[in-house]
């Protein structure tokens, strides 16, 4: 049974100032902070806040505290936050440590098994991942309680357009993988088109279904068997990088 939701796992206030965030990303979060789409939203979810919503999770921008812009090597996309108590931790697809895994993130593990062999042995945290440049971004960032998509077109998926874009056209060449037709859409302002691939970073576009149960095992393009994992690895290892630790727990750190 998931925890009781307590202080901790919630949004107390619209105080973006107090959200840990890496200094590289600073830049875009206070732009965003200061254009009309930021100043609706924090205007909008503090209304929500002081009419008694409960909102998860108590650090929005987390995803891009453990992870770095500089660092970002692969982009795994959700679409909100878990919207049950004890479930959000600001990580896409991620749950606390001791959390029971969601249906997505059970699909996930099966995935690892079946490509890898072994069972995986990082729990039902994927801060592992964020540590070694995995951004576990969602493209909104809160969420009410029992209520998916909630917050949705408030004003976070300007903000996280704009994330994907900074990947996409700053550092190291990264992998991309999409899951299910939200990630697919929202990252194609992020895609070159073929006219502006010459001259751009030579990224990795990966695409599948949702790991949902409702889609994973569907066609066109299921998600159990689609191979994502070890065909980032062997695309870091072709560029001479260190391959992502997918299975383990408690991986060397990657900068």
């Amino acid at each position: 049974m998931p925890s009781p939701a307590t202080p901790t796992d919630r949004l107390g206030a619209w105080a973006p100032q107090d959200w840990p965030l890496a200094p590289d990303w600073q830049p875009l979060w206070r732009d965003f902070l200061a254009g009309p789409a930021g100043l609706h939203l924090g205007r909008w979810l503090q209304a929500q806040l002081d009419a008694g919503a409960l909102v998860y999770p108590a650090q929005p921008l987390r995803a891009l505290a453990l992870t770095p812009l500089a660092q970002v090597r692969v982009v795994i996309l959700g679409q909100d936050p878990y919207h049950g108590p004890g479930q959000a931790d600001g990580l896409a697809f991620s749950v606390p440590q001791g959390e029971r895994a969601p249906p997505s993130l059970r699909n996930i593990q099966a995935e690892l098994q079946r490509e890898f062999g072994v069972r995986p042995t990082l729990g039902n945290s994927l801060e592992t991942w964020a540590q070694q440049g995995v951004l576990l971004l969602n493209t909104c960032l809160t969420v009410q309680a029992g209520q998916a998509a909630s917050h949705a077109q408030q004003g976070w998926e300007q903000f996280t357009q704009a994330v994907l874009r900074a990947c996409a056209s700053q550092g190291r060449p990264k992998a991309f993988l999409l899951w299910g037709r939200h990630a697919q859409a929202a990252a194609q302002a992020a895609e070159p088109s073929a006219a502006q691939q010459q001259g751009a970073p030579q990224h990795l576009w990966l695409r599948a279904n949702h790991p949902s149960p409702l889609a994973a095992r569907r066609p066109p393009q299921p998600f159990i068997g689609c191979g994502h994992f070890g065909a980032v690895n062997r695309w870091l290892q072709a560029r001479g990088e260190k391959s992502i630790a997918w299975l383990e727990k408690s991986p060397a750190h990657v900068a």
